[in-house]
């Protein structure tokens, strides 16, 4: 690689760094957190099939562009770090990633309303605009508990296919772009879907769902493939401008290094068992 190339590589590591720490720093001030749980990766481009995520134990309101952590493809860090990471927590993302070449961005979220519609036999409903978005675009992957096992990797691809999001039963939301930005929009109007269902549904009335003809079709209008006396065809990349206007009034520092108060981390609790046989091994208390 040139000096040139490396360069380039450099700065669009520096650009792509940005883009999900704003990512995270969106879904903290949009209150689709869970705690320090839940993923969003974005690859970086390359022949190496490196990823960047979140350091595990970070709030996604700590999250900047220098403390996202560089992976591969089994969830392992690439370079050191100071953070520890989680690759059980990556098992879904890592599946995804491999699996569809546009998924350059794959985020997920435990929201109580995208929870509360993956919990209902019938998922998602057509009952707003925002959910006729994902009108027979949303794929759904059955609940085998939490997913720490590779073997359930090959169904979550079956289930999302080609779609731009999945509802895990029983679990939670997720998202793919081909950028950070992509995503989260799309996991914004998804979880605005999922609010406006269960409202209508707490109302208790007789609920109003247009014909499966005009969900198709503003399906496609939403996408831009629908035929229409006008387009709107700049709209995301005007939505993301004012996103990142957000940001720089409320968290700018998404951009830049440093993390206050970061406590040194305990191993995951799925690794338990293995540090406290170790421990013995060498004769100490477990």
């Amino acid at each position: 690689m040139t000096d040139v190339q490396t360069a380039d590589a450099v700065a669009e590591e520096t650009r792509l760094r940005r883009e999900l720490a704003a990512v995270y720093r969106l879904v903290a001030h949009f209150r689709m957190t869970d705690l320090i749980f839940t993923h969003i990766s974005l690859r970086i481009p390359g022949p190496d099939h490196h990823f960047l995520i979140n350091p595990y134990g970070l709030l996604f309101e700590e999250i900047t562009a220098s403390n996202l952590v560089k992976i591969d493809l089994a969830g392992n860090p690439v370079e050191p770090t100071p953070y520890p990471v989680n690759p059980a927590g990556f098992v879904i993302h890592s599946a995804i990633h491999a699996a569809r070449e546009d998924a350059h961005c794959v985020l997920h979220t435990h929201t109580r309303a995208g929870c509360a519609v993956a919990a209902q036999r019938d998922g998602l409903l057509p009952l707003n605009q925002m959910s006729m978005e994902f009108y027979n675009r949303v794929g759904y992957h059955d609940y085998e508990g939490v997913a720490l096992n590779l073997d359930e990797q090959k169904r979550l691809v079956d289930d999302i296919g080609n779609h731009p999001a999945l509802i895990l039963r029983n679990h939670g939301l997720l998202t793919v772009g081909e950028s950070a930005a992509q995503a989260f929009l799309r996991m914004y109007y998804l979880e605005k879907a999922c609010e406006i269902q269960v409202t209508a549904q707490a109302g208790g009335g007789p609920l109003t769902v247009p014909s499966p003809e005009t969900c198709e079709y503003t399906a496609r209008q939403l996408a831009g493939e629908a035929d229409a006396d006008f387009q709107d065809d700049g709209a995301y990349e005007l939505a993301w401008a004012a996103m990142l206007r957000l940001l720089d009034r409320v968290a700018p520092d998404y951009r830049v290094s440093g993390v206050r108060g970061v406590a040194r981390m305990r191993r995951p609790w799925w690794r338990r068992d293995t540090a406290v046989a170790q421990l013995r091994a060498r004769g100490l208390p477990g």
